[in-house]
């Protein structure tokens, strides 16, 4: 009877292992509607990306705290999404596992789209006065709508991807194929949102969005956003109209091993067993997202003050910054589809420079060199600026000269490339690294994020107070970020283990999340 109990017993589980639901695989038009959602929440995403750092600004946040807004994403993606998709893994909703979560993710963007286009009216409505530099009713209506967006957009990404891997049950090469497509789709949003965003007219299609505490250019970003929601919902609704889900059935828990461990321990498990070669992959990305981050945060930004030399607020300084974030969002428009291109050739690229890590490597050098050379641009327009005098005897500058706007612009296009690498190849080496190790990727790609937003947190925090420091501006930041991308590239030539080639390019010709 004792050797019976033995053999029963199960041996324990180890933190990164993951449990696997098999699942009927599904048509691939089925895969196609739910990877079209990614076309929704990167619309959202492009806009936040390209517009919301200069609204800030013209709602009264001074550009040195501007950054601590965008705290809420770190923040939401360390927490939201790991905790979402653990409590999804888990489900027993009669409409399936994801999809609760999927359609509550877009009922909440709908929410906080309605509170960011409206936080100026609403802020005037509540005793903002009209015309005055700063106006806090707005922003903390901003500010809330802004955190819920992002706890929306997480909640929304990660039910997705899994109920992807849910269609394509156990077939490895659907996997590959939903994630690409996941990827296109993503992709499309930013094309969509970057062109949204750098048209100047849009509000027109909706003139009421435009009163009087929301001018032109915020009356452009309501009608973005208001495009954005109505993008998402009916592909979100139809998605989970035509796509059903069969009702999970836990299996039936072991009491003997006592208390199931909660997402957060398992991921204190997974640190504590994290091989070498995993900490030397966070340490490389961490390092690449520091890099990254103020650009993400100040691109538009820069475009207006240090390019065409604008300023925030009303008046000729004013419309030329506009000019100047309407010319970022442009750029970012040109940098997306580099980056799609960019994707589709990775493979092919990793085997022309003999290896994946010798690519990723590459690119982030090219991302310091890019970075470094928005010095050069910002000094360029500054010595060849011209002003003109309005009649009152004001001087206002002009628009930068087509050299600086090609050479600014050919910042964002070359960007786009480490970019795509930037998506694809992390991911794809955490997968391979699990699994030469025999750990689950769940929890290995969630340790990952760890390195992606923790960096994002530290430059939300310190990049506008570290601007503010050498005289305001974005360059300080911008400088930071090349010196810790040409360090990442070091660590990922001389540290980083490379995998066999040909697993690594199945991983990220596949997208490089299984």
């Amino acid at each position: 009877m004792v050797s019976s109990t033995k053999d029963d017993k199960q041996p324990p589980r180890a933190p990164l292992e993951m449990q696997h639901h098999e699942s009927p695989q599904r048509p691939i038009w089925q895969l196609i509607m739910v990877s079209a959602i990614a076309a929704g929440v990167q619309f959202g995403w492009a806009l936040q990306l390209s517009l919301l750092t200069p609204y800030v600004q013209l709602l009264g946040v001074p550009h040195a705290w501007s950054s601590f807004i965008w705290l809420c994403g770190p923040i939401s993606g360390m927490i939201v999404q790991p905790v979402v998709g653990y409590y999804s893994d888990r489900c027993t909703s009669r409409f399936g596992r994801r999809r609760p979560f999927i359609a509550g993710g877009a009922l909440l963007v709908a929410i906080a789209v309605f509170l960011i286009g409206y936080a100026a009216d609403i802020g005037v409505s509540a005793g903002d006065k009209l015309g005055a530099p700063t106006k806090p009713r707005a922003v903390a209506i901003f500010v809330v709508g802004f955190w819920i967006l992002d706890v929306a957009n997480n909640t929304l990404q990660g039910p997705c991807r899994a109920l992807l891997a849910d269609l394509s049950g156990s077939n490895s090469s659907k996997i590959r194929t939903g994630n690409a497509m996941f990827a296109f789709f993503m992709g499309v949003g930013n094309v969509l949102g970057y062109a949204a965003g750098s048209y100047t007219h849009l509000y027109q299609i909706v003139p009421f969005t435009k009163t009087a505490a929301c001018d032109v250019y915020c009356a452009n970003l309501k009608t973005c956003f208001f495009i954005s929601i109505a993008l998402l919902v009916s592909i979100t609704v139809l998605a989970l109209a035509t796509v059903s889900e069969d009702v999970f059935v836990p299996e039936a828990v072991d009491k003997s091993n006592g208390k199931k461990m909660v997402f957060f321990g398992e991921m204190l498990g997974a640190l504590k067993e994290m091989s070498r070669p995993m900490w030397i992959l966070l340490m490389v990305t961490c390092l690449n997202w520091v890099a990254w981050f103020p650009f993400f945060l100040f691109d538009t930004d820069w475009m207006g003050k240090e390019v065409y030399g604008g300023d925030v607020g009303t008046g000729p300084a004013g419309q030329m910054y506009n000019r100047g974030v309407r010319a970022g969002a442009l750029g970012l428009l040109i940098n997306s589809v580099v980056s799609g291109l960019s994707s589709l050739c990775i493979e092919h690229l990793a085997r022309w420079v003999g290896g994946v890590k010798r690519l990723w490597g590459g690119v982030n050098f090219l991302l310091a060199i890019c970075l470094a050379m928005t010095v050069l641009v910002t000094k360029m327009a500054e010595s060849e600026r011209q002003f003109t005098t309005l009649p009152d005897g004001t001087p206002t500058p002009l628009p930068p000269n087509a050299g600086i706007k090609a050479g600014a612009l050919s910042i964002f296009a070359v960007l786009g490339a480490p970019l795509a690498v930037t998506f694809s190849v992390p991911c794809a080496l955490a997968s391979i690294f699990s699994n030469d190790s025999g750990a689950g990727q769940g929890l290995s790609l969630g340790v990952l994020n760890l390195a992606i937003v923790i960096p994002q947190m530290v430059v939300s925090v310190l990049s506008g107070p570290w601007d503010a420091l050498f005289g305001g501006g974005n360059l300080p930041a911008f400088v930071v970020g090349a010196v810790a991308a040409a360090i990442s590239g070091i660590f990922a030539f001389t540290m980083l283990p490379s995998p066999p080639p040909d697993v690594v390019l199945s991983k990220v010709s596949g997208g490089g999340m299984h």
